[in-house]
């Protein structure tokens, strides 16, 4: 093959893993890619991996993390190239989804964007609550 294809098939259906990483939009470029794989931190199928050539084949289930979560997907097709987001979620099946592992948020602020409740005398004073301060602090001395 050429034009730099050489790399991404061979003959038996198998693709580089961290070009399919890139390619499924895992990360943002290959080197980030590589930088994973380097340190040992992606398991295929059960085995540690720490090479970027690696060959990836659908059916191969990836665990690794991202971020603060744990990504487990499983490959179902490798990918011709590096497409919008629609296309790079038909290569895999994500059997740990990343929205089931956030926690709920704390104090999300209310849609209609007026500021988050707040105990009163909690807190930084308010320009009322200074004012008043500074009334009381004049009238006694």
């Amino acid at each position: 093959m050429t034009g730099g294809q050489g790399d991404d098939l061979d003959g038996g259906g198998a693709q580089r893993l961290d070009k399919w990483l890139w390619c499924g939009r895992f990360f943002r470029s290959r080197s980030l890619a590589n930088a994973l794989l380097a340190a040992g931190r992606l398991r295929l199928s059960g085995t540690v991996v720490s090479k970027a050539h690696q060959k990836v084949r659908p059916g191969d289930v990836l665990t690794f993390p991202q971020g603060p979560y744990v990504r487990v997907v499983k490959v179902l097709s490798l990918a011709v190239r590096r497409g919008p987001a629609a296309e790079a979620q038909r290569l895999f099946e994500d059997l740990a989804p990343v929205a089931e592992q956030r926690p709920p948020p704390v104090d999300a602020p209310s849609a209609d964007g007026a500021p988050p409740a707040r105990d009163r005398g909690a807190g930084r004073p308010t320009k009322r609550d200074r004012r008043a301060l500074d009334r009381l602090q004049d009238e006694q001395g």
